[in-house]
């Protein structure tokens, strides 16, 4: 049995980068992915606009060592990018003694897609294409 994701999608905000005590990084953002939304029928809804309506779902991505700093240094909020990991479930109790549940993608490889927003010399905001090695 395998336990294989692939998602591509758009970052939420710009990655957190931290160090463990034994001296692991550890990159985390959060990842959106998008899908039509249907109506009862299962037809693709449209807007006020006439556009197709989107569903989009929020998943937790974590990279580690130097797929994490170079996530952290190079992704920005909005990025088009390509997770391919696997699937962690967690439990944990709450203060109040409440088991609770969570999953987060923990990445094999992060692949930038789009473009990334990074300032000019004048201090506008320019789309510039990157290609980093992972």
């Amino acid at each position: 049995m395998t336990n294989i994701v692939l998602l591509v999608g758009n970052l939420g905000g710009d990655p957190e980068l931290r160090s463990t005590n034994g001296g692991t990084d550890v990159a985390s953002f959060s990842l959106g992915t998008s899908r039509p939304k249907r109506d009862s029928e299962g037809k693709t809804y449209k807007d006020e606009s006439g556009f197709t309506a989107k569903d989009t779902e929020w998943h937790r991505v974590t990279c580690f060592n130097g797929l994490g700093r170079v996530v952290a240094q190079h992704a920005t909020k909005g990025m088009l990018v390509s997770v391919k990991g696997r699937i962690h479930n967690s439990k944990w109790t709450d203060k109040d003694g409440i088991d609770r549940y969570g999953y987060e993608i923990i990445a094999d490889d992060v692949q930038f897609l789009g473009r990334s927003k990074q300032s000019n010399a004048s201090g506008e905001e320019a789309d510039q294409e990157q290609d980093l090695p992972l």
